[in-house]
């Protein structure tokens, strides 16, 4: 019976025992298995924290670059960048410079010759052949305008700061307005014989005394190129190294001849008073080779003028 009882332990003993080898491994598989996804939980979650973080960091610097900023430097390098991207973004402009100019002006005048009259080719028996002798005015004044274009700035690249302008100008000279341009006694006496209708009554009844006076003027229309220096100055002297013009008498001269051609020869200076307003003075030299039959047209001009920029 002792011996039953001992095998049947035994036989449990070993039964139990082979089921512990058994079950070993599997536990201990079982085990790491469960570490294993312990630890991969336990990284997963602390991914999805890290990513929550970086969540709220990003919504946080949303929100504080929508808020306007309490930061005065930051608010003066914001306005800073944003004028140099609308100054670099602007297209170029230059700076307007009123080169034409408007100009009226006036003065003395002097003519180096004395004028010469006109003959009456029906006054056949005066002492003279002439209707009056020459016109002894020299002195005058004058009065004109004109108007300066510019071409260049710097001489076509020859010379900096030193404008070349196109001057379009005329002016007009009176030298006597009380001149002897009529008839002397003598041509007086001849007209009142006539009798052209041969009826016996002289056909004009002329008062003794010259019949006419007249106004001795010339007027001048001119072309020339001007040098002005100086640019960037107020004050500006110009010279006219030669210019042409045209001369228009009256009286004509004896050959009733009224225009001629003629050169200008001119320096002068002008001054900035106000904005695009010059105030300035020129003299020129008005010369023609030779003379209009007899009349004689060379003179000097002096005087100031009042421009206006344009």
């Amino acid at each position: 019976m002792m011996n039953k009882t001992k095998l049947v332990l035994g036989m449990a003993t070993a039964t139990l025992t082979m089921a512990g080898v058994l079950a070993a491994p599997q536990a201990v598989a079982q085990s790491k298995a469960e570490r294993v996804a312990e630890a991969a939980n336990s990284r997963v979650e602390a991914l999805e924290a890290q990513l929550q973080a970086m969540q709220y960091e990003l919504q946080a610097l949303k929100a504080e670059s929508n808020r306007p900023s309490s930061n005065v430097d930051s608010a003066k390098v914001q306005e800073l960048d944003q004028w140099m991207e609308s100054v670099k973004s602007a297209p170029v402009q230059k700076k307007v410079v009123h080169d034409n100019t408007l100009f009226f002006r006036g003065g003395y005048a002097h003519q180096d010759e004395d004028r010469g009259g006109t003959l009456d080719p029906d006054l056949g028996g005066s002492p003279n052949g002439s209707a009056i002798g020459p016109i002894d005015q020299r002195d005058a004044w004058y009065f004109g305008a004109g108007f300066d274009f510019g071409l260049t700035e710097d001489v076509w690249g020859a010379m900096n700061n030193t404008q070349v302008l196109g001057e379009l100008m005329f002016d007009y000279t009176e030298l006597g307005n009380n001149a002897n341009n009529g008839l002397s006694p003598a041509e007086v006496a001849v007209v009142n014989s006539l009798d052209l209708n041969s009826d016996g009554v002289a056909d004009y009844n002329l008062p003794p005394a010259n019949t006419q006076k007249a106004t001795v003027n010339m007027l001048r229309l001119s072309a020339s190129p001007k040098i002005k220096f100086l640019k960037n100055s107020a004050l500006r002297p110009w010279l006219i190294p030669v210019g042409f013009e045209l001369d228009i008498i009256s009286p004509p001269s004896d050959a009733i001849t009224v225009l001629t051609p003629a050169m200008q020869f001119g320096f002068g200076a002008d001054y900035r008073i106000w904005k695009d307003i010059f105030v300035g003075a020129d003299a020129r030299y008005h010369y023609a080779p030779g003379n209009i039959d007899g009349v004689g047209v060379n003179g000097l001009t002096a005087g100031g003028y009042l421009g206006i920029g344009f």
